[in-house]
């Protein structure tokens, strides 16, 4: 059974930092593309940032600021956070591409086939 379990979140200021972690299990996690997604309240979710093998991609709205990476070797995502805003406030989840061979973009979310229970994320002063 795949779990993927996320952690890190909490309250944080403005121009703060915060990693996430998503520690996983039930599938052979260094074979696949994974996700980290968000929802902001009231909002739909939003892709953040994936990673396949050594390659990573982020939203406009993160790029620069939040940095992806794994660890397949303790079958973990990582989601540094760096100058945090207000607006990066929501519930963020990490969640695994459907098959090991990607067909499309990452940051298409009907590929993803698990996610996470997901983790607080606030930035307010």
């Amino acid at each position: 059974e795949v779990q993927l379990v996320e952690s890190g979140g909490g309250l944080v200021q403005p121009g703060g930092s915060l990693r996430l972690s998503c520690a996983a299990s039930g599938f052979t996690f260094s074979l696949y593309a994974m996700s980290w997604v968000r929802q902001a309240p009231g909002k739909g979710l939003e892709w953040v940032s994936a990673i396949r093998y050594g390659v990573t991609s982020y939203a406009d709205s993160v790029k620069g600021r939040f940095t992806i990476s794994r660890d397949n070797a303790k079958n973990t995502l990582y989601l540094q956070m760096n100058s945090l805003k207000p607006e990066d406030t929501a519930v963020y989840y990490c969640a695994k591409y459907k098959v090991i061979r990607v067909a499309g973009p990452l940051s298409q979310l009907d590929q993803y086939d698990s996610w996470g229970q997901g983790t607080q994320v606030t930035v307010s002063s």
